[in-house]
């Protein structure tokens, strides 16, 4: 693929995490090679960096901080041979930030998962942001906005193969293991999941055997997926998330809720973009129609992640959820 191409596909994910559109035009436009992404994405977030250190305020450095961290963090979705160093200097760079913008943010860490309480400490409910198999902690700056915004304590996390853990675990089908032990370490009053792309699939999963999950939201997570099927780029990132083919061949295997929805007994919304079909990647109707109170919002203009459509549901799903929990 193409500079170009892989740049426009990725367009609206990463304006949806916050990467200013014209930035980002720049940035991939100056590309003439695929093999620059990494080079190029990290040299944005370190001008961020920059911009930190020749600020007036502390809110104008930890904005620019945290910009740098979701530039960091995007130059680990293309190729980088210092991916490991861009997601450590993303979680560095959102430490950073929160301690000028939010410090009363704790950092939370347990066997297998990594991330950032953030919000009130009497918070009637916290509700745990699962990333997906490329994303991490730092992606998801506009939903954590929102939870925080309607009073809810807000944990956005890395887990196996994710964000600053990727280069040093591998993904995991049973994540209810690690969202137990989430729910152990921060005690919460009330716990709510919110799952985005193979998020989804580990929140759908968590909900039917984790009793504790008062209510989950996912958005463009798999009900299943079909290894055979899938195209080669989805097929190496899991490769290289599992460890090995044949680990991979396996975790893609499990990805199947269709025996696990009926058990998932707390409210369910599933939240899909239309556009979004990729071979071998069956998307969460039947998750909706299968949970006994799943509810179903299907976006027809939305693509993966509905970074396109985000006023059609952002609110939406932050509002349900914090109505759920309430």
């Amino acid at each position: 693929m193409s500079a170009a191409d892989f740049a426009a596909a990725n367009l609206s994910r990463a304006t949806g995490a916050g990467l200013d559109p014209h930035e980002y035009l720049r940035v991939t436009g100056e590309m003439t090679d695929l093999d620059q992404w990494g080079e190029a994405f990290m040299r944005a977030a370190r001008e961020h960096v920059a911009r930190a250190g020749q600020a007036a305020t502390a809110i104008s450095t930890g904005e620019h901080l945290q910009a740098a961290a979701r530039w960091f963090h995007f130059a680990t979705l293309g190729p980088n041979r210092q991916s490991a160093l861009a997601a450590a200097e993303a979680d560095a760079a959102m430490e950073r930030a929160l301690e000028l913008l939010e410090p009363q943010a704790r950092r939370i860490e347990g066997p297998g998962f990594t991330g950032w309480l953030r919000g009130p400490a009497d918070a009637a409910a916290t509700v745990v942001v699962v990333p997906g198999l490329d994303s991490g902690k730092e992606e998801f700056h506009d939903l954590v906005i929102a939870l925080l915004r309607r009073g809810l304590a807000v944990f956005a996390m890395d887990g196996p193969g994710q964000g600053a853990l990727a280069a040093t675990s591998t993904v995991r089908a049973d994540y209810h293991h690690v969202i137990g032990q989430v729910i152990d370490t921060l005690r919460p009053r009330n716990v709510g999941l919110v799952g985005l792309s193979l998020g989804g699939y580990y929140v759908a999963e968590s909900a039917a055997r984790e009793s504790r999950v008062a209510a989950a939201v996912t958005v463009s997570g798999p009900f299943r997926l079909h290894w055979d099927d899938l195209p080669p780029p989805v097929r190496d990132l899991l490769i290289q998330r599992a460890g090995g083919e044949e680990a991979a061949r396996r975790f893609a295997g499990q990805v199947d809720v269709s025996a696990l929805a009926p058990q998932i007994t707390c409210p369910l919304l599933v939240i899909d973009g239309g556009q979004d079909v990729i071979p071998g990647v069956t998307n969460g109707e039947p998750l909706a129609r299968l949970a006994p109170h799943g509810h179903y919002l299907c976006l027809p203009h939305g693509d993966h992640l509905l970074g396109n459509a985000r006023p059609d549901w952002l609110a939406t799903a932050a509002d349900w959820i914090s109505g759920a929990l309430a």
